[in-house]
């Protein structure tokens, strides 16, 4: 009983001893249950460590669980790795990689237009709402060659922002090129075992694997993730992004681009590589998804949140990630300079 009393004692105290109290972000999680799931965990990193950990239902922090829009992210990441080693360049045409883009006048497209949605391609006919209802490709080749065959050039890239799926999953094809190895492979070796995300995986054996929110995790292992962008491209002593990469990662791409869609939940925001930015300088940015995860990093009061559920859900209102982010802030101090 004794030993049982201590365990207790720790996990209470577990965030009183670090300097914060998250008893308001736990009561958030009870009082919005229904809508966030029944099963879901809580993890906040700071200063090389997890400092709070909080799950509801039957759901742990090292269980699988789908990402959605938040894959991106990683998709993002593997881009610049690939950069670093010189084998691709952000504006290089998708043309050079893939020659059923020229053939079809879209080859000038670069990656950099892609990955920040800028690429110029007609959207998904069920209209802007209904992009993420993807057809029945059985690989990624397949899918990207119909973008290149069956979708027109709506406008010149770089013109407009429209957020889809078809950047990102063309990039990926790009990389299988480039590399000579599938997607889900490629990532395994160059991103997921060099930060110990063992139980990430963006396999799907019923139709092709999606770069763009086709992946898997948990939240230790996204946690690894965050914390490595946190970090400089640090983890565990290795350097897996430069600086300079991250750096690009979250700096703003579309500026000069007027916004065509971007969805509701994300409205006010802008975009870099995969990733949103929350204000004017990259010192808050997120792959949040509005039907899972919530994640963010707060570069200038240093620490990382995410909030994965074991199942998807419908999409939920932005308030209540405004609302979650605004309790957990409220426990560091410090602001940018």
């Amino acid at each position: 009983m004794k030993p049982l009393l201590i365990l207790l004692s720790f996990f209470i105290s577990f965030a009183s001893v670090q300097g914060q109290n998250f008893s308001e972000a736990d009561q958030f999680m009870l009082n919005n249950q229904k809508l966030l799931g029944d099963d879901q965990a809580l993890l906040i990193y700071k200063d090389g460590k997890v400092i709070y950990q909080k799950q509801l239902g039957d759901f742990r922090p090292n269980m699988q669980a789908p990402i959605g829009e938040s894959s991106q992210w990683l998709t993002a990441a593997l881009v610049m790795i690939l950069v670093q080693e010189g084998k691709i360049s952000l504006d290089d045409n998708i043309g050079k990689y893939l020659p059923i883009f020229p053939k079809w006048m879209k080859g000038y497209i670069t990656i950099r237009h892609c990955l920040s949605h800028t690429d110029g391609i007609e959207a998904d006919k069920q209209g802007a709402g209904k992009m993420f209802q993807r057809n029945s490709f059985t690989t990624l080749e397949d899918e990207v060659n119909h973008y290149a065959e069956k979708r027109a050039i709506a406008n010149n890239p770089g013109v407009w922002f429209q957020y889809n799926q078809i950047g990102t999953n063309i990039v990926g094809r790009v990389l299988e090129v480039a590399t000579k190895k599938k997607f889900d492979r490629l990532i395994q070796e160059k991103l997921f075992r060099p930060l110990n995300m063992r139980m990430t995986t963006f396999s799907n054996y019923t139709s092709a694997i999606s770069p763009f929110d086709g992946a898997k995790s948990t939240p230790v292992e996204f946690m690894n993730f965050m914390s490595m962008l946190l970090n400089k491209g640090m983890f565990n002593g290795k350097q897996i992004l430069t600086e300079a990469s991250i750096a690009e990662l979250m700096k703003i791409q579309t500026a000069g681009a007027l916004n065509k869609f971007t969805p509701p939940f994300m409205n006010g925001y802008s975009y870099g590589l995969g990733t949103w930015i929350e204000g004017k300088d990259g010192k808050l940015v997120s792959a949040v998804s509005p039907t899972n995860p919530f994640v963010w990093i707060d570069y200038c009061k240093g620490y990382a949140c995410i909030l994965l559920a074991k199942k998807e859900r419908p999409v939920l209102k932005r308030e209540l990630y405004d609302q979650l982010q605004t309790l957990v802030d409220a426990q560091f101090s410090g602001t940018c300079k």
